[in-house]
């Protein structure tokens, strides 16, 4: 069996909201192998974003444990999870989260600074990563002047930049059409196949999920899990 990189044991949230509590997860229990491809799914409002925010370290449980790459999050708090994000996590987010007035390169180079690297090591890692995801002709242009799926193959590159474990999704393929998407969708299963690098995925596209070889489902605070033989043939990578 292969080792897993995010090991949820008995895991809840809860916000208040107009003076009520509102129980996001419930006592949730969530296993993913290492160099998995998974694809969280559920309505609106069924805490998908919450859970992801759970394992990448931005968000802390009310309770249960959160074991990602063999580290308990609960023990780690300020600069010491800071630097375990850095090293462990990639983000993807729905809005790319791009920096205008930077370039491509500019904006992929960011998380690199805080890395003791020279300047010669840093060009080196962001060239790779413009290879990568196909953008080397476009390292030099601002967001603005790049198309929706440009905007996201860089949001990708600056992701993977400082070669983590583990790539989180939260809504990859969101704002772009369908032409886009898939082109996004079928680089996330390249870097899954190709370097091996652990996958999860936020969506409400059905398109997207099936190109995961997992796909589990987030409501009431309950997880659902679809296993890997019930997906579609061609589903995965």
């Amino acid at each position: 069996m292969k080792e897993k990189i995010i090991a949820l044991s008995g895991v809840s949230k809860t916000y208040s909201r107009g003076g009520e509590s509102l129980v996001v997860l419930d006592r949730l229990d969530l296993e993913v192998a290492r160099g998995g491809f998974c694809a969280l799914m559920g309505p609106s409002g069924s805490g998908k974003s919450t859970l992801l925010n759970l394992i990448g370290g931005l968000d802390h449980a009310d309770a249960g444990r959160v074991e990602v790459a063999g580290t308990n999050l609960e023990e780690l708090g300020g600069s010491a999870l800071a630097a375990w994000r850095a090293e462990t996590v990639g983000f993807v987010f729905q809005g790319f989260n791009l920096i205008p007035v930077l370039t491509a390169r500019e904006n992929i180079e960011l998380p690199l600074l805080l890395a003791p690297l020279s300047r010669k090591e840093r060009r080196r890692h962001v060239d790779h990563a413009l290879e990568l995801v196909g953008l080397t002709d476009r390292a030099r242009h601002r967001p603005s002047q790049l198309s929706g799926g440009q905007e996201q193959r860089a949001a990708i590159a600056r992701a993977i930049v400082t070669d983590p474990k583990l790539i989180l999704a939260d809504e990859p393929t969101g704002d772009l059409d369908r032409e886009s998407a898939d082109q996004i969708l079928e680089l996330l299963a390249r870097l899954n196949a190709e370097l091996e690098k652990t996958v999860l995925i936020v969506t409400h596209d059905s398109l997207a999920a099936a190109r995961a070889r997992r796909v589990v489902h987030l409501d009431k605070g309950k997880l659902v899990d679809r296993s890997e033989a019930a997906l579609p043939q061609g589903g995965g990578n």
